[in-house]
Order: C-alpha cells, then sequence, then structure tokens
C-alpha cells in the first residue's frame, strides 16, 4: 500500500526556457507548472495548486546546476495562477552570470527549482505534493515540465565592474564568483558559503536527453534518417544507454487514450507460449516418434526380434511474417503531439499481438481433434471436459491443463446454474463449485482446468469455440518484433512497418481437443 510522505523530502525538477532578449539582465518565466506530471529527482511528482511556498524578500538565488557555490542572480518577484508559479531573477555582472545570460537563448535553456516537500501523497506512483517551500532556483540543460517555460532574458549593455586584484592569484572560476563585485541584489562569494542549504539531496540527476520513451525512440529514431544529426547523437546514445545500461531503462509515459485493442495473447499462453525462432530458413522441421518401441517378455537365450523399434519423422512448419503498416505525413512528424508516435506503436504492437494468436487459434483448428458433439450448455461444457480431458492424455500419455474458450462460451459459464438456481461458476464458494468464471476476470478456472479467455476465438457456441490444450502438443516458434522505416521520395511521407516472424505445429493431434456442437 503506498503511504504518504511523513519526512520533509528535497526534489529537484526543470523546465524549459523558450526565448532570449539580451537587454536588461534579467531572467523570467514560469518556474513551476501546477497540475503536470515532471520527473524529478524522486520519480514522477505533481505539484498541486498553491502547495509551493516562496518569499521573494528570503533572497532565493538563482544558481548554476543546484551548485550553490555559483550563485548568477537573486529573485525580483514572484507570482502565481492557476497554471503555476512565475518568477524574475537579476543576474549578476559577473562573468559567469555574463555567460548564463547568452547560455540561456539555447544552451543551457532551463530552469530546476529545489524544494523542501513537508506533506505529499502518493498515488498510482506518482507523488501528488500539497505543501512544500522554494529553497533555490537553477539555470540547467534540460526540462522535464513540457508547459513551463522561461519567458524573457533581458541584459544591459554596462560591462562588468572590474575585479579587485589580491596577493594570491586566483583561479579562473573563483575570479568569475569570488571576486567579481556583485551587483546589489546578489550577496557576496563569502555569504553564499555560509548559507549553503543544510539539507541534503535525496538525488539529482537532470535529463539529458529528451528520449524518454519508446515513442521518443521512435520519433528521433526517423529524424536521423532524414538528416537531423541532433537526433542521430540523441539515438546513439540511447542506444549505448538501452544496451549497457538496461537497469536504467526511463518508465514510459503517454496521455490516455481510448483505444480497444490489447497485446493479450491467451490461446498461446495456454499453449506455454513460444520459442526462439532462428534467424534463417523459412521452415521449422520438428523431429517427432510416430512408433514407440515395444517391450515383451524373451526367454532366456530367446530372440528379442519379437519387439519392435521406434520410428521418427519430422514435422515441418512454415515460417509465416505478420506485419503492421502505418504511412503518415511530414506534417505529422513535425507537429504533431510527442505522444503520437508512443500510441502509434502500441498500436501496432497489439494489431501483431492479436494476428499472431489468430493464427495459432488457426494451427489449433486446422491440425486439433475434434470432439464428441455436445450441446452448448452446462451438461454439455462438463460432458466435453470429462470426455476430452482423458481422450488427450490417452493420445500423449500427459494431462491436458488449459480450457480456452471465446466469449458466448465465457457468457455460458458464467450464467450456469444447478437445479436450485444457484452459480456454479461464479458464486463466492458454493457447494457444488466447478471453478470459476467472473466479469471481472478472463482468467479462472473450469472443472479443475486452467481457463483462458480469448476474444480471437469464434464469438458465438458453435464448433471451435472452445479448446482444451495439452501444451507439448503444438510447438510454436517466434522472432522478435521489428520496426522498419523509410521515407517516400515522391510525397515525403515516411512509411513505418512493424513485422515478425513465427511458425507453429501441431505434434500430436489428440492433445488438442476442439468443442463440436451438436
Amino acid at each position: 500500500m503506498e503511504q504518504a510522505v511523513e519526512q520533509p523530502l528535497h526534489l529537484t525538477f526543470n523546465t524549459t526556457v523558450e526565448s532570449s532578449d539580451a537587454q536588461r539582465r534579467i531572467i523570467a518565466g514560469k518556474i513551476v507548472p501546477f497540475g503536470e506530471i515532471g520527473n524529478t529527482s524522486a520519480g514522477q511528482v505533481v505539484f498541486e495548486k498553491g502547495s509551493i511556498s516562496y518569499n521573494t524578500g528570503g533572497k532565493i538565488k538563482l544558481l548554476l546546476e543546484h551548485n550553490a557555490k555559483d550563485p548568477i542572480g537573486m529573485m525580483q518577484n514572484a507570482s502565481e495562477d492557476a497554471s503555476g508559479i512565475y518568477a524574475s531573477f537579476k543576474v549578476a555582472p559577473t562573468t559567469k552570470g555574463n555567460d548564463a545570460l547568452i547560455e540561456a537563448t539555447e544552451l543551457r535553456d532551463g530552469l530546476s527549482v529545489g524544494v523542501i516537500v513537508d506533506a505529499a501523497e502518493p498515488r498510482n506512483g506518482i507523488l501528488y505534493v500539497t505543501k512544500a517551500s522554494l529553497k533555490e532556483v537553477s539555470l540547467v540543460q534540460a526540462a522535464a515540465f513540457s508547459s513551463a517555460a522561461v519567458q524573457s532574458v533581458a541584459a544591459s549593455e554596462v560591462e562588468p565592474e572590474p575585479v579587485e586584484e589580491t596577493q594570491t592569484q586566483p583561479t579562473e572560476s573563483e575570479a568569475s564568483v569570488e571576486n567579481a563585485t556583485p551587483a546589489p541584489e546578489v550577496e557576496a562569494a563569502q555569504t553564499v558559503e555560509a548559507s549553503q542549504p543544510k539539507y541534503t539531496p535525496i538525488a539529482h540527476t537532470s535529463p539529458r536527453s529528451p528520449i524518454l520513451t519508446g515513442g521518443n525512440y521512435l520519433e528521433h529514431s526517423i529524424r536521423a534518417k532524414l538528416g537531423n544529426e541532433d537526433s542521430r547523437q540523441w539515438v546513439l546514445a540511447a542506444d549505448d544507454s538501452f544496451t549497457t545500461n538496461p537497469a536504467f531503462s526511463p518508465v514510459s509515459y503517454v496521455r490516455d487514450v481510448a483505444q480497444n485493442t490489447n497485446a493479450d495473447r491467451p490461446v498461446i499462453e495456454a499453449c506455454g507460449g513460444t520459442r526462439p525462432l532462428n534467424s534463417y530458413g523459412m521452415t521449422v522441421s520438428i523431429p517427432k516418434i510416430t512408433a514407440n518401441s515395444t517391450a515383451a517378455t524373451v526367454a532366456e537365450g530367446g530372440d528379442p526380434t519379437g519387439t519392435t523399434a521406434i520410428t521418427s519423422a519430422y514435422i515441418n512448419a512454415t515460417v509465416i511474417k505478420k506485419m503492421g503498416f502505418q504511412r503518415y505525413s511530414v506534417e505529422l512528424l513535425d507537429r504533431s503531439d510527442p505522444s503520437f508516435y508512443e500510441i502509434m506503436l502500441k498500436n501496432l504492437r497489439d494489431a501483431y499481438a492479436q494476428a499472431t494468436d489468430a493464427y495459432v487459434i488457426a494451427q489449433i483448428t486446422a491440425g486439433g481433434t475434434q470432439a464428441t458433439a455436445t450441446a452448448a450448455d452446462s451438461a454439455g461444457i462438463i460432458s466435453f471436459v470429462s470426455t476430452e480431458s482423458p481422450a488427450a492424455y490417452t493420445a500423449t500419455k500427459r494431462t491436458a491443463t488449459a480450457f480456452t474458450s471465446g466469449t458466448s462460451i465465457w457468457s455460458l459459464l458464467m450464467g450456469a446454474t444447478d437445479t436450485t438456481g444457484r452459480p456454479i461458476y461464479n458464486a463466492g464458494n458454493p457447494m457444488n463449485n466447478a471453478g470459476s468464471a467472473i466479469p471481472t476476470s478472463v482468467r479462472g478456472n473450469v472443472l479443475g482446468l486452467d481457463y483462458y479467455v480469448d476474444p480471437n476465438m469464434v464469438a458465438t457456441s458453435i464448433d471451435e469455440s472452445a479448446f482444451i490444450i495439452e501444451p507439448n502438443s503444438i510447438e510454436i516458434f517466434e522472432s522478435p518484433a521489428l520496426t522498419l522505416s523509410t521515407n517516400v521520395p515522391t510525397t515525403g511521407e515516411i512509411e513505418l512497418a512493424l513485422y515478425g516472424y513465427i511458425a507453429a505445429g501441431v505434434t500430436f493431434a489428440g492433445g488438442l481437443r476442439r468443442f463440436n456442437l451438436t
């Protein structure tokens, strides 16, 4: 169970600089958005309206990269509305201050705030902050909140005041901060050192790369192929990170979109899943014992040739390709919300999963054994299981483990009652409980067999609307799903394909029992 925050917590998170105007040495913009999810040093966080207290008279400094030894300015004023907190900062006429004003226009274009959280509540893996205090603001390289941005950067034409000479020759970094004559709003370097924060951050890692999800990676991969050098560098960095540091793969987040697809493959799962497919050839040959050896009583010194040896043969499964396709315009690439790529990729993956599951269903339909005919009612299901489970054991010498069906048989099981009207499959603990089939779960139990509801199976109560499966009676081989993108020169459109290879072969028809309606 998630617990609310009881101890003060130090968070840092970033916003983005949007524009620069080198005239008055002022940096201003939104520093905290309300109601948005951002990536902070403690994970995903949402700051609720009015959750952060701040005091413009409390000398809130503007730092470089959260380094208390690198102050470059001081907060002048702050205000807030329903969307977030806005603030402006006067930048000191130091070397680092001058550099910061230049960098804020393009290079170091992020604002990151450090806060102490006094009250927060985690919900579904996201920390919702209700009470916090602002400690500092920093100019950094990256951003975590997309809607917050520096709205202006202004610098005057006044040259920095000269640096006083000292007997001890300072280093370049010391001269730029400690010896520079500060503006009235910025404290001297000694004061900065004395007022270093007396709290220890949990952690702070500024996100450098815009590739945070699979959709971001897809977008920049395509841009890189179209000649965008920045995207090429991000993709190279992501490849190295994901390949050599898989434990640090970032969490994917997209906006909610109404969809009626999923990547579930109940029949494939009921068959025990898939095995890796070799990277060559279009046929998989599965060796099978077609006749077993026999043993008999042989007298002392007698001839054993009356017994028989095993015979074998190959079952050949043809490798097929399943592919999904999307074509979209350059305008969609350039101007769409980034979540489009995540949604498109998920939709293609769902379609691929459903297509491969339907393929295995077709293989069982073609290669399995038709069961003894029975009615599509509660008594018929009992007859189907009690007759065909022993038949599967006779054919394979292994017991069946799974019962799969479409939605109509699922409905039949949920509505099944005994002669007194009591439910058989969806009651809590009836005397005549025969398993579990309930509306809130597509997994259950039918007469001792693991139950899987598969929307890709026949949706009505007819032939092939249910299977009893002994998993070793079918072999399924599958490659990883791959993506391929190309450019259409005549229109500038982008074509994207997601595809993979799969092969399935029925090894024992008697281990796959197909429902047969009378």
